[in-house]
Parts: C-alpha cells; structure tokens; sequence
C-alpha cells in the first residue's frame, strides 16, 4: 500500500441543445450577484480589446485580434472562481479571485505556457497567409485578392479555434475545481465532454464568438459585459457537463 489516492476521471454528462440559454441565464444571474468582480474582468479585458482595435494593424494586428479567443478561457480564470463560490454559498471578493491560479499552479501554469505557444503560432500562421495573398505584406481590403484571403484566413483561423475550443473550453474550470487534474488529463476531458455533447458546446462556441464580435464592434464597450457573462456561462457548462 503506497497510500496514493487513485486519479479518477470526470464523468461526462449528456445535455440538451437548449442548455445553452441555461448556462446564459446562470450567467447573468451570477453577473448581477457579483458585479464588482464581474465589471473589473469585464473592464480589464475591454481595455486590451480597445488597444488592439487601436494600434494592431497588419497581419499581426489581425491575428492577435482574432487570437482574442485563444487566451480568452485564460483571461476569464478569476471569473471562474467567482461562479465556484457562489455556488458554494460565499460571498466572492475581488481580491482573492484575482490569485485563483494558485489553486492549481503547475497544471494552470503549462495551459498558461501552452496558449502562448499557439497564440504564437497563430501569429506565425496569420503572417504566412497575408504574404501569400498580399505579396507587399499588408492586407489590401479594396483589392479583389481580400475575399481570398478571407476564404483561407477563415478556413485555417476556425481549424485551429475549433481545436482550441474543443480542448480548453471546459478544461480551465475543471482545473480550478480538481487540484489532482493535469493539464493533458483536463484538455482530453473536455474534448470528450466536446464530442459527446456536440450540438449544445458547439452552440455555446458561435454564443462565445456572437458575444465577442459584439463587444469588439462596440469598441470595447460591449467587453465589459460580454466577457464576464462568457466567464461565467463556461463555469455553469461545465458543472452541468461534468461531474468532477
């Protein structure tokens, strides 16, 4: 007997399409009940939309805006921790949300590592196809070549989004909750939470990128909401998704 306790996996609930408007309204609800919290990610994170809207331009520009998405789940950890104690029946303060991280330091911090990795590559990715379709390196968006490029440039951003989506879209929560969970161990869970409850998570995706483009064609403003209310839908799909 080594006295180890033995790692179990999550169990994978199935959830209905509409389950969706649910974990929205759960949301909400967790918005209103800690708006502080709630306003301050909010604000923060429209704050870094607004600066890329401003002096992002080129191929970079377009990719760390788009690359947004990717390092939103990241982003969001605070928000997560707020929606955990809530359900716990506490009253969340700001400060301690804002070191939620340490709960699960090394599995949190390699997701950390492993999003920075793709955002990279993504930027790589995104230089690479403006070249290819823009030889002179700057996107032309009068010139009959744009709506190739947008073909490719959404054929190869929503491969890469959908990956993303599929292996990190429960797995940040789900390492807040379990502090035995690993990274790898987190981001296969999710993607078969994904596979197995496709059209619900899928919906819950096109809502988190709806809201997102929102907030970004408000000029940031529409952030402040958007992506506190994304934060706390994801910790609402993921306990009714997963039994940790």
């Amino acid at each position: 007997m080594t006295g180890e306790i033995e790692f179990v996996w999550p169990t994978i609930r199935p959830v209905e399409t509409g389950a969706v408007w649910r974990w929205l309204a759960a949301g909400w609800k967790d918005l209103k009940a800690a708006p502080v919290a709630g306003l301050f990610y909010g604000a923060v994170l429209a704050v870094m939309g607004e600066l890329l809207l401003r002096h992002a331009s080129g191929a970079i520009g377009i990719a760390l805006m788009t690359g947004f998405l990717l390092v939103g789940p990241f982003l969001a950890l605070g928000l997560y921790d707020v929606s955990r104690r809530l359900e716990a029946g506490e009253r969340p303060r700001l400060v301690p949300t804002l070191a939620a991280w340490r709960a699960n330091f090394p599995a949190v911090s390699f997701y950390a590592v492993a999003l920075t990795l793709l955002l990279a590559a993504w930027i790589r990715i995104s230089v690479v196809v403006v070249a290819v379709c823009f030889p002179e390196g700057q996107i032309d968006w009068q010139s009959p070549t744009v709506w190739t490029f947008a073909a490719i440039y959404t054929a190869v951003g929503s491969g890469l989004a959908l990956f993303v989506f599929a292996t990190t879209s429960l797995s940040l929560p789900l390492l807040l909750d379990r502090r035995d969970m690993d990274t790898i161990s987190a981001a296969i869970t999710s993607f078969n939470a994904l596979r197995h409850n496709l059209k619900p998570l899928l919906g819950f995706g096109a809502l988190i990128v709806v809201l997102t483009a929102f907030g970004f064609a408000t000029h940031g403003l529409g952030l402040v909401i958007a992506m506190p209310l994304i934060g706390h839908m994801t910790w609402h799909a993921y306990r009714e998704t997963l039994r940790a």
